[in-house]
């Protein structure tokens, strides 16, 4: 009798046992549908999100430069418009970076989104000022110090926002996902920069360009306020820091030579410090050199965002198949040969299908390869910290060769050849030299198929540039307007 009751307790143990694994798996199921649930929804809202961005961006910070020219800026301080947001940036993603021990990423994201909206409001009042004859002289300076306090705000959101979507985007897709995004992006920032464009030669007949300027970047503050919006919505999963996660700048700067994630963010400071010393001044060259009218200065600086456009789906491809370091040699071979290009000729239709052609596809495969390289290198926890500490080394790079480049053009006297193009021909050797000094130190960090050559890399994007492959209007415009494809037209 005893043995039969042990045995049927022991079955009902086993039972539960076995019922309580059931409920762990279910569980564990449910966690994991829910967690996918809110990876798409944030997905899908980052890309709406980016499109709010972009024509923030395309109303906003793409005009800066002409805006700061129209402002009576030199050329020192074109240099230094770069150079103090090269410089406070990355510092502040430090900052940034240190609230993920205190806040939430949304929150964090959010509040810093909204303050750098409302930012534009004092820099469009700025210009109205100037042209009701107020701190003539002082203009430029102000605008320096408030387009540097813009691009703060957004900054300490950047560790947080990177932290953010590194969670939500899975490790297999990202190349695939952040080409879309980009892709997205650029499409409404192009269309956003060249209204801005049309808009602003019209003012310009009228003699008031600088209204102008403060219509565009009251429309820039409203576009990052809903982006702002659309952050609130984001689905967040609650980030865990071990102890001992963080590590401080000087330990990182210690050990950077001596890990590949440290030898990538030195030739990131280096190659930014060489891209820098040229290009804030391909804007002044176009305007005060050519005589370009906004909308052929627009067309021209767009052409390469539309170029990257095209590509960006191959260059996720290539990627996620043959690694970031292959995609970054690539990037590399091309960003150089666009300064040598754009020397041999003024003329604006040779601008947009030579040079910004090359250009456009380099950059495009650079930004997306960098991204996925620090995504890839570094653990979920550190991310944010690493982000910012890549981004002090970038922003140094920025601040010292936009300061260099600035004194070249300011104060460099040279008979052969026009000044500014011979400081955009020192960028573009340096931006050989670089990738030639670092790249053999730098190892490939995820497991990928074998190289497959040069050639071979560059016959996939011949595709991407035949006209029946443009599609990223169309996939713009069945994103932000969904309902359109529902629609049904009856003939009459």
């Amino acid at each position: 009798m005893e043995k039969k009751e042990e045995a049927v307790i022991k079955t009902l143990k086993e039972e539960m046992h076995n019922e309580k694994i059931i409920q762990k798996k279910r569980k564990k199921i449910l966690i994991s549908v829910e967690e996918r649930i809110n990876q798409e929804t944030t997905m899908a809202l980052s890309l709406k999100e980016g499109a709010s961005s972009s024509v923030a961006t395309g109303f906003g910070s793409s005009q800066i430069t002409p805006f700061a020219l129209a402002l009576k800026a030199n050329n020192f301080q074109i240099g230094l418009l770069s150079s103090f947001v090269g410089l406070l940036s990355p510092l502040a993603q430090i900052f940034g970076s240190r609230l993920l021990e205190k806040k939430d990423r949304k929150k964090v994201i959010i509040t810093n989104v909204t303050l750098q909206a409302l930012m534009w409001l004092p820099i469009l009042t700025l210009g109205i000022l100037f042209w009701k004859g107020f701190f003539q002289e002082s203009s430029p300076n102000i605008l320096i110090l408030l387009y540097s306090l813009y691009v703060i705000f957004g900054a300490i959101a950047g560790p947080s926002w990177f932290s953010l979507m590194g969670d939500a985007v899975p490790e297999k897709i990202r190349g695939k996902y952040f080409s879309k995004r980009n892709k997205i992006t650029g499409t409404v920032s192009l269309i956003a920069t060249l209204i801005a464009a049309f808009f602003l030669d019209y003012f310009q007949t009228k003699g008031i360009v600088l209204v102008a300027f403060s219509i565009l970047f009251f429309f820039a503050c409203i576009f990052r306020l809903i982006a702002a919006g659309l952050f609130t919505k984001h689905k967040e999963k609650k980030l865990e820091l071990k102890e001992g996660y963080y590590f401080s700048i000087f330990k990182f700067v210690k050990n950077m030579p001596h890990n590949n994630f440290g030898r990538f963010v030195l030739f990131s400071g280096f190659f930014y410090f060489v891209v820098m010393i040229g290009s804030p001044f391909f804007t002044v060259y176009m305007l005060n050199d050519l005589g370009f009218s906004y909308t052929t200065l627009m067309l021209v600086s767009v052409s390469a965002s539309f170029f990257s456009l095209l590509t960006l789906p191959i260059w996720g491809r290539l990627s996620d198949k043959y690694g970031n370091k292959e995609m970054l040699k690539l990037a590399c071979s091309m960003i150089p040969l666009m300064c040598f290009l754009w020397v041999l000729s003024p003329n604006p239709v040779y601008l947009i299908l030579v040079p910004q052609l090359v250009g456009g596809i380099g950059w495009a495969g650079f930004n997306l390869a960098a991204s996925n390289f620090i995504y890839d290198s570094v653990t979920p926890e550190r991310r944010g910290i690493c982000v910012a500490y890549y981004s002090v080394f970038e922003g140094l790079g920025i601040f010292f060769g936009a300061l260099v480049g600035g004194l070249l053009a300011q104060h460099l006297t040279i008979t052969f050849m026009n000044t500014l193009l011979f400081v955009i021909l020192i960028s573009g050797t340096g931006r050989i030299i670089v990738p030639l000094i670092f790249f053999p130190k730098i190892k490939e960090v995820r497991k990928v198929k074998k190289k497959a050559g040069m050639l071979k890399y560059l016959s996939e994007f011949k595709p991407a540039l035949h006209l029946r492959n443009i599609k990223p209007m169309s996939e713009t415009i069945d994103l932000i307007f969904p309902h359109v494809k529902k629609l049904k037209f009856k003939k009459k």
